[in-house]
């Protein structure tokens, strides 16, 4: 029986490719450079599937192009704004991710931001590597205190649950949370976290605001300039969701004129282009999209890919099949 044939979109842990190029027909990108947009939909006329990463932005424009022979996209990633899905259900291709898998990093990497701006953390490496550090004083780079301050949610999917464990079982934090669904009692009742009845009141509460929702459409700077005026001097934002939530401007005008202590950013809106003007802050902390970087969770998330797309070329329903 033939093979279907697979086109890996980035370099996956080697240890995955390996397993690919036993099982499958595959092609990999051993360059590493993302697909052009061109690449892309020549793809989709000469693959079974393709193994994409959200950086592979698979828009309308791209699904529109014949013949298509892809049948399944296995998206390396919980997210997957990057994908059109009607569009690709309209053409007859199956999408799935991998959930659960990253929940874990994800959240220590939020509570890693959560830390670093309440203690200007970036800020502090900066001095001592450009040598502007004289030594200890008591008023020196005066931070916040994270323990038994008040954590608040945006969004209370996996990862904003396993975020308010760690926060409220390792610092004592107080959890509040938005979210536009309603949350069962048994998810809430571990780290006794209260529902508030919109964003806002999230922003005018709480000391730590992690946003965790979609970047759908609906959610397309969801954070504006209005919304940054509500939170207290002291608070901090904190982004490990999808760039394009918080409107960039308005954030490097309230960071630029201190409306509120500082920022931690994991994802950003056009990356890795990145406003040069957010380079120049102190008070921001930016990472480079590390949430799900260990090589556990990586290797993880590859074996997950592989077991969807087993299953569907096996006749079976992938089991993270996105509907």
């Amino acid at each position: 029986m033939q093979r279907p044939k697979i086109l890996v979109t980035r370099k996956w842990p080697y240890a995955i490719e390996e397993i690919l190029t036993k099982e499958f027909d595959s092609t990999l990108n051993h360059q590493d450079h993302p697909l052009t947009p061109k690449a892309l939909k020549d793809a989709l006329s000469h693959f079974d599937a393709i193994l994409s990463t959200v950086t592979d932005p698979l828009s309308t424009a791209i699904f529109k192009t014949t013949p298509i022979r892809t049948k399944i996209i296995g998206n390396f990633g919980v997210g997957f704004n990057h994908i059109d899905i009607q569009s690709a259900q309209d053409q007859g291709i199956c999408v799935t991710n991998t959930p659960d898998i990253l929940t874990d990093c994800t959240a220590d990497i939020t509570m890693m931001l959560i830390l670093m701006s309440a203690r200007r953390g970036t800020e502090g490496d900066r001095l001592i590597r450009q040598k502007k550090w004289h030594g200890w004083h008591p008023t020196q780079m005066l931070g916040q205190k994270v323990t038994g301050k008040t954590l608040g949610l945006i969004g209370f999917g996996r990862i904003a649950q396993a975020t308010a464990y760690k926060a409220h079982f390792g610092f004592n934090m107080k959890i509040i949370f938005y979210n536009t669904s309603p949350v069962p009692l048994n998810l809430t009742q571990p780290v006794k976290a209260q529902n508030c009845n919109s964003i806002d009141a999230v922003l005018e509460t709480a000391d730590f605001i992690s946003i965790h929702c979609p970047g759908s459409p609906q959610n397309h700077h969801l954070i504006n300039e209005d919304r940054l005026k509500l939170l207290h001097p002291k608070a901090h934002l904190i982004n490990t969701a999808r760039g394009s939530v918080i409107d960039t401007k308005a954030l490097i005008t309230a960071l630029s004129n201190n409306w509120f202590a500082g920022a931690g950013l994991d994802v950003f809106e056009n990356e890795p282009a990145i406003d040069p003007e957010l380079l120049g802050l102190n008070n921001v902390t930016l990472l480079p999209h590390l949430g799900s970087a260990t090589e556990e969770t990586r290797n993880a998330m590859g074996l997950r890919v592989i077991e969807n797309i087993k299953e569907f070329f096996s006749g079976q329903t992938p089991r993270d099949i996105i509907r």
